[in-house]
């Protein structure tokens, strides 16, 4: 992820600063009122947000107001649910905004207590449901630690208009338990090199039935196997073959011709 250097700078300058205003307004167990005040100055003078333009403690959602909400360009960003500083985050917390973004068709939720800070991606189906995106720590984090960097930047404004929550999303997920349980259950040429392997190492024949057999019963947590974002990762991995399947096959010479291999058809070319 590339990080501009002038964000870097100021996300470098600025961190340090508030990690000890933090610090103190947790030693003091502030209410979350103040605690209100003092994201607002994080996501103004660490995150790079226009507190008086592009922060709002006012926008109403079905008669009621959410904690803050972020418009850029007058559109809805995302909403932040905001909790005392004291409080440990829980995921029930972050139910009446997600409802609230559903509401608004809003992708983002940031559920904080100053501190910690919890990126939540609004998952549009009925009911509404979440997913968890990245959790920063500000206490914790470094700008020595290229993670904690690329955390940084995707609550920032730039970062924000450069996609990076989506981006940081998608790249989470491709590495996710649940992939990588599709990819080898379901990849023909992953099984077929599992395949090659086997016979490689103990010279036995073994088919991808009982590859796929073994994984599921004793190799792979079953956590990894059920639920709805395994069965999300297994419908992309199917996609992506059954699409690689159709190229393949468009390649393939019409009936009655014959195809030369590219080195022959450079040599033939040259002649």
């Amino acid at each position: 992820m590339s990080i501009p250097k002038r964000v870097a700078d100021r996300l470098s300058s600025g961190l340090k600063g508030f990690q000890q205003i933090l610090s103190a307004q947790k030693a003091r167990d502030v209410s979350e009122a103040d605690t209100v005040t003092v994201i607002k100055d994080v996501l103004s003078n660490l995150f790079g947000y226009d507190k008086y333009a592009e922060l709002t403690s006012e926008h109403a959602i079905r008669g009621s107001y959410c904690d803050l909400a972020v418009k850029l360009d007058g559109k809805l960003a995302f909403l932040i649910e905001v909790k005392a500083i004291g409080l440990e985050l829980k995921e029930n917390h972050v139910k009446q905004a997600i409802d609230y973004a559903a509401n608004q068709g809003c992708e983002w939720v940031v559920l904080t207590n100053g501190i910690v800070w919890r990126l939540f991606h609004v998952i549009f189906k009925k009911p509404v449901d979440k997913h968890e995106v990245a959790e920063l720590d500000l206490l914790q984090c470094s700008m020595r630690t290229e993670s904690d960097i690329e955390k940084l930047y995707v609550f920032t404004r730039e970062g924000f208009t450069k996609s990076a929550m989506a981006d940081y999303r998608d790249r989470k997920d491709a590495t996710s338990r649940y992939m990588l349980a599709a990819i080898v259950l379901n990849s023909e040429p992953v099984l077929g090199a599992i395949r090659r392997e086997i016979r490689r190492v103990s010279n036995i024949a073994v088919d991808d039935e009982t590859i796929v057999k073994m994984f599921r019963e004793q190799v792979i947590k079953r956590e990894a196997l059920d639920g709805e974002h395994a069965e999300s990762a297994a419908r992309r991995v199917n996609r992506v073959s059954a699409s690689k399947k159709v190229e393949s096959s468009s390649k393939v010479a019409p009936e009655g011709l014959t195809l030369n291999p590219p080195d022959q058809a450079a040599s033939a070319t040259k002649s």
